[in-house]
């Protein structure tokens, strides 16, 4: 509920702080007073867009709080969805800069307008006779009779599978529209594919067939200077291996004069046995090299498939090429598995379209049980408000198409006459018609959901005495579970606040200032008396007013 409002430099209005009370309050005062500025600063500190001339002074800032109480609203989860401390004691705060930027606060947390907005409208509802026109809206409607019908655990399970269903349905699409693709192109990746797999690509392959192929294009040189080591090493006259002996032998004789020839012997040993195992290594590779063009020409074929894709396919590594064979790989699975996983979707999208079918009949079902009763209490009410022969004809139809809210068609047409057409409220409605059937409607809602504080602002603009005290008695009744405003000028509606609120316009000097103040009981008997009769208050009026408030369902 709001529990504080505080304005300070907003239009008329230099410094202004009240308190409300839970249950029925009601705002009077003379036309041009500045009732439509109270309202103005209280739909900024819940969101509405605002500019440079709601500063009364244009030097200094405008700054407008406003204090709720939240704990009936089970609002947890706006607070942590958008990162702000939650209190049961609320504050909303906003600034508008003589610059002309304007700044929102939660809990002295900066946010945006839209965060703002969206707290600002779970908290308060405003309504005029011109914002009725919600009662025509179809979402409103459904809201009413779903709220009569109880369905939200149904519409909760109903929505939650409509997301599920919808992305089930946009995914299937996605694979029809990727088999028509991918059965253009399977040729065309399956060739690329089968050419990547024949080039036999493995990690080194550039590398050992380059150094294979430099062997066996100069296999005659290779031979000629692995002939030359040989003989050099093993020549009778000349040899390394011969000269070593001699000088293995010569050694061996100092190895018994000292450690130091000891150790040169261990080195000239270790050098004859590494030259002796060269030798053999030179041999070896002597016998096993050999010409082999067949095998050239092989290994220059496939060195030649590896330049020729790396130059198609764009890239500069084999590691490059692997990847791409991954990729086609991967595409041409899928080309060949699409239609297995385009049925097995096709399933998914059934599935749960047959679930999302059965929540909507349940709510279906749920809705047309709670016409009948709802048309029943329109109707009393309604007939209660001067309107007694308003009749309605409700109805739900079930579509073939799902729609966020079930797969029902809403029909809510209105008639105020008796033999006249039915209509659409909008059209067939007046605006004072369409203002007791809001009052009647959100009567009925607080019956069976959490309302916001509702503002009603001259809803009752239009009727006459006896209907605005039914209106106010309904107004009144409401309070009892939730807090009620109305602006109102008719003291048939103002007796029956539990607290009465004058605002006031004043001339100070040179300037003009709004104010707003709560009515003593003796000054609630001098308010309601000046409405009945003027300024010049009579005692016939006097007493009247004191009737009323002793009595207030006259």
């Amino acid at each position: 509920m709001l529990a504080r409002l505080s304005i300070k430099n907003y239009a008329l209005i230099d410094e202004l702080e009240v308190s409300f009370s839970p249950g029925f309050t009601t705002i009077t005062g003379e036309t041009g007073a500045g009732k439509s500025i109270l309202l103005g600063g209280l739909s900024l500190v819940l969101g509405k867009r605002a500019d440079l001339s709601s500063l009364k002074n244009k030097e200094e800032k405008c700054i407008i709080e406003a204090a709720f109480t939240l704990g009936k609203y089970q609002l947890e989860t706006y607070f942590e969805a958008h990162d702000l401390d939650y209190d049961v004691e609320t504050l909303l705060r906003r600034e508008i800069l003589p610059s002309g930027k304007s700044r929102a606060f939660i809990n002295d947390t900066p946010v945006t307008l839209d965060v703002l907005s969206g707290l600002g409208n779970q908290l308060v509802d405003i309504h005029s006779q011109h914002q009725t026109l919600q009662l025509t809206e179809n979402g409103f409607q459904f809201r009413v009779i779903d709220a009569l019908a109880n369905t939200k655990e149904y519409l909760s399970s109903y929505q939650h599978t409509f997301e599920t269903y919808k992305n089930a349905l946009k995914e299937l699409t996605r694979l029809q529209d990727y088999q028509e693709i991918a059965q253009k192109e399977l040729d065309y990746n399956s060739f690329l594919l089968e050419e990547l797999e024949k080039a036999s690509l493995k990690q080194g392959i550039q590398e050992e067939l380059e150094e294979e192929y430099e062997q066996l294009s100069n296999v005659e040189q290779i031979m000629q200077l692995l002939s030359q080591g040989h003989q050099l090493l093993n020549d009778e006259q000349i040899g390394i291996l011969n000269t070593f002996s001699q000088m293995q032998q010569a050694v061996q004789k100092l190895s018994g004069y000292g450690k130091q020839f000891h150790d040169l012997n261990e080195r000239v040993q270790a050098m004859v046995i590494e030259t002796a195992d060269i030798a053999t290594e030179l041999e070896k590779l002597q016998e096993n090299v050999e010409a082999n063009p067949n095998r050239l020409d092989e290994v220059n074929g496939q060195l030649q498939l590896l330049h020729d894709l790396l130059k198609k396919h764009q890239v500069n590594s084999v590691d490059a090429l692997f990847q791409i064979k991954e990729d086609l790989s991967t595409k041409v699975d899928s080309a060949i598995n699409i239609t297995t996983k385009i049925k097995a979707q096709k399933k998914i999208v059934n599935d749960t379209m047959q679930s999302l079918n059965a929540y909507a009949q349940a709510l279906h079902k749920k809705r047309n049980a709670v016409i009948p009763d709802l048309k029943k209490m329109l109707i009393g009410q309604l007939t209660t408000l001067g309107m007694p022969s308003a009749t309605f004809d409700i109805s739900v139809n079930l579509d073939t198409e799902f729609k966020p809210n079930g797969k029902d068609e809403l029909r809510f047409l209105f008639s105020a006459n008796k033999g006249s057409n039915y209509g659409e409220l909008k059209k067939v409605a007046s605006g004072g018609e369409l203002s007791r059937i809001m009052l009647t409607i959100k009567s009925i809602l607080a019956n069976y959901e959490q309302l916001p504080t509702l503002m009603f602002d001259e809803i009752d603009t239009g009727v006459s005495g006896e209907i605005s005290s039914k209106m106010g008695a309904i107004m009144e009744k409401m309070g009892n579970t939730m807090q009620v405003f109305s602006i109102t000028h008719l003291p048939q509606v103002a007796a029956k606040g539990v607290a009465q609120f004058k605002v006031y316009k004043e001339e100070l000097g040179d300037s003009t200032r709004t104010g707003m103040r709560k009515l003593s009981a003796e000054q609630r008997v001098n308010e309601l008396a000046e409405m009945l009769g003027g300024k010049n208050l009579t005692d016939s009026a006097l007493a009247h007013a004191r009737e009323l408030l002793e009595n207030p369902q006259n």
